[in-house]
């Protein structure tokens, strides 16, 4: 390709962990230590945001304040957050390797993409600890990146462009509209469409959809459709320029993309 440059993945339920589970025990577990109970959808909530604003957002949710308050007599503080952040991390780190297999895929298209001459980058709301306990198996099944930027890599995350740029200068990728970023969260479309990039959203791999490859295969078809459907409309709110089901169907859209840059279109 001449035009389009770099692809940009997040990691959880875009290259590896179908379905983003990893983080979803971990959020329930530490906030029940604090006597909160919160669901698994609370949790999905801010997905691709870092951790600790994660978990701000999720005690500003109005349910999740009132039983703070009624559990602990004063609404969540900066330190409360703190404290939180600080038990949910040692549990996510324990539980990230084994949320490291790469979705079906992932390796075929990257691999077809470095032919192409794109550049390979990737961003995270895991913080480098975390990472360091999924890079291993991702690149044993066949991914591995250019480049590796995380939460606290940056003054901020998500959904600023901080990442995004940071990679497009580890890449020495220039201007952010020859790069695409792949994301099934919102917040990580937000963080391409900030930063100027084309941006491609996730629906079944990842958040939005929020369920292992085996139990996606074991819905009905009709079941199927309708959660994806959900999906899909989730991510075209969110102001993604094409949404796939998974990294597999990406290249189609690469070089639809590499044919508008030809034609002047920017995103």
């Amino acid at each position: 390709m001449k035009h389009l440059k770099a692809a940009i993945f997040d990691w959880a339920g875009t290259v590896v962990d179908h379905g983003s589970l990893a983080p979803m025990g971990a959020f329930v577990e530490t906030f029940a230590e604090f006597g909160v109970a919160i669901s698994i959808e609370e949790a999905r909530g801010p997905m691709g945001m870092a951790k600790r604003p994660h978990i701000a957002a999720l005690m500003a949710l109005p349910r999740v304040e009132k039983a703070w308050f009624e559990r602990h007599g004063h609404t969540p503080s900066a330190q409360d957050i703190d404290a939180v952040y600080a038990v949910f991390v040692p549990k996510n780190k324990a539980v990230a390797a084994r949320f490291s297999g790469v979705i079906p895929g992932v390796a075929t298209v990257v691999a077809s993409l470095r032919s192409e001459g794109l550049r390979i980058g990737s961003t995270t709301g895991y913080t480098r600890d975390i990472m360091a306990e999924i890079t291993p198996g991702a690149a044993a099944n066949g991914f591995s990146p250019d480049s590796l930027v995380c939460t606290g890599d940056t003054p901020d995350g998500r959904p600023t462009p901080f990442m995004l740029y940071k990679t497009l200068l580890d890449l020495a990728v220039w201007p952010a509209w020859s790069a695409v970023k792949i994301d099934d969260t919102e917040v990580g479309i937000a963080e391409g469409l900030n930063g100027g990039a084309w941006t491609v959203g996730v629906a079944v791999s990842g958040n939005v959809f929020g369920m292992s490859q085996e139990d996606t295969e074991a819905l009905s078809p009709e079941e199927f459709q309708r959660k994806r459907a959900i999906g899909v409309a989730r991510l075209n709110a969110a102001g993604a320029h094409y949404v796939i089901d998974s990294v597999a169907d990406l290249l189609p859209v690469a070089f639809e993309i590499e044919g508008r840059l030809a034609r002047g279109d920017r995103p």
